[in-house]
């Protein structure tokens, strides 16, 4: 009889080549199957719901593995694992048993991702490595003014990866939040599902608005040439969270 386990993860991404499999480094997705091969004496193949690039963190990756051996102490699978998962920078959060159905990456109808910028002259500390230090002050009102143009079903072209997989440009852009406290500038994307390298190249660009090197002529025009040519440099890798996925 087969079972279904949904795992919660969190993750520093900066040591993993990204979630999935590469020939160039390790992966989150490599580790965790190392382990849990360890710990249930089985080879293990787990699905992702999201594939975070190199250096992308996460706070609420989700994923699912099938297995024939049902785990009964839940309290016990996850003290073990992040026995193990410690020196990696990964914890698992929580596990539940789902529908053999169930795949963490199809049934997903909304993911998360959060962008954090810390906008002050002085150099970073604690954030480090966590959020886009950007010293130039940025407007806010035109960050909101740029999301607005997002929103909504476009195609992303402009933002896309030459390494995109997908098979269309076109997304929906479901909600985009912008939230500033202080020097923190928190920037929160909803989305059934992203083209690679989207999000960051969004910020890239809303950060050249918010900086005034563009209009917000220029903005809109930008998207809609939908060149790659035209996009700003992305936001670096480590600014960006996972947040969540909804089912």
């Amino acid at each position: 009889m087969k079972h279904n386990y949904q795992i919660l993860i969190e993750y520093d991404g900066l040591k993993f080549v990204g979630w999935q499999y590469q020939k160039n480094g390790i992966s989150v997705q490599e580790v965790i199957e190392k382990i849990l091969k360890k710990i249930l004496k089985k080879k293990i193949r787990i699905v992702g719901a999201g594939r975070t690039d190199k250096g992308v963190h996460a706070l609420g990756q989700t994923a699912n593995f099938l297995i024939d051996k049902k785990i009964d102490n839940k309290k016990i699978f996850l003290n073990s694992i992040n026995y193990f998962l410690r020196k990696h920078s990964i914890s698992i959060i929580d596990i539940k048993k789902k529908k053999v159905s169930f795949n963490s990456r199809y049934d997903a109808r909304e993911r998360t991702y959060r962008y954090q910028i810390i906008n002050r002259l002085s150099d970073l500390s604690i954030n480090k490595n966590r959020a886009w230090h950007v010293k130039k002050n940025l407007n806010v009102d035109l960050l909101k003014r740029g999301a607005i143009i997002l929103e909504g079903t476009h195609d992303f072209s402009t933002f896309r990866a030459s390494s995109c997989s997908a098979k269309s440009p076109v997304k929906t852009l479901s909600k985009i939040k912008i939230k500033k406290t202080g020097e923190l500038i928190l920037i929160e994307f909803r989305s059934k599902s992203f083209l690679q390298n989207q999000v960051r190249s969004m910020v890239g660009c809303l950060k050249y608005l918010a900086e005034k090197k563009w209009e917000i002529k220029k903005f809109k025009k930008i998207l809609n040439l939908k060149k790659r040519s035209n996009c700003a440099p992305p936001a670096p890798a480590y600014g960006l969270y996972l947040v969540k996925v909804k089912y």
